[in-house]
């Protein structure tokens, strides 16, 4: 019973937050919200003992929001202010198209004969695996992204800085 009550909430957080990235008009708030349905996801794969790709998703996904976040104030601003009413003339198309989409997605999942194995992943070639990956270049590799981003930001700021210098 508690599993399910979990499942309820990750499904609410996935599902609403997809729902309020579509029906926002401040992008700030859409990162939020794309962030909050990552969550979720991430929740799902804790619940299936897959920690490695929770960890992944939480790590890409939510912190690469955090950064959509942080360029999306920084480069935007006027976008984000703007009192202009945003019209789009492809409701209908959406309201036609979503629901044959949903209805193909149905289709597929029950009709298709999903190959199941029971056989259980080699961990030894997992293992392997993950230590070619993270052997000795996992801090540099960090270390470089760091630099890279602040780097990024510090370009970003310089050129505002430039642009307001021209006004």
């Amino acid at each position: 019973m508690t599993e399910q009550i979990v499942f309820f909430i990750f499904t609410i957080m996935v599902l609403g937050g997809g729902l309020g990235v579509v029906s926002t008009k401040n992008l700030y708030y859409a990162a939020l919200f794309l962030s909050l349905s990552f969550s979720g996801m991430a929740g799902y794969f804790i619940m299936l003992n897959a920690g490695f790709l929770a960890a992944v998703q939480i790590i890409v996904y939510v912190g690469a929001i955090a950064i959509l976040i942080l360029f999306a104030i920084m480069l935007s601003r006027k976008v984000m202010t703007t009192n202009e009413p945003q019209t789009n003339k492809q409701n209908w198309l959406a309201l036609i198209v979503t629901p044959l989409l949903y209805l193909t997605l149905i289709f597929l999942v029950v009709k298709v004969n999903w190959p199941v194995s029971s056989a259980a992943p080699a961990l030894d070639v997992l293992t392997q695996m993950g230590a070619q990956f993270l052997g000795g270049y996992l801090i540099p590799f960090e270390v470089m992204s760091v630099l890279l981003l602040v780097a990024l930001v510090g370009a970003i700021i310089l050129a505002r800085d430039v642009e307001k210098g021209r006004e």
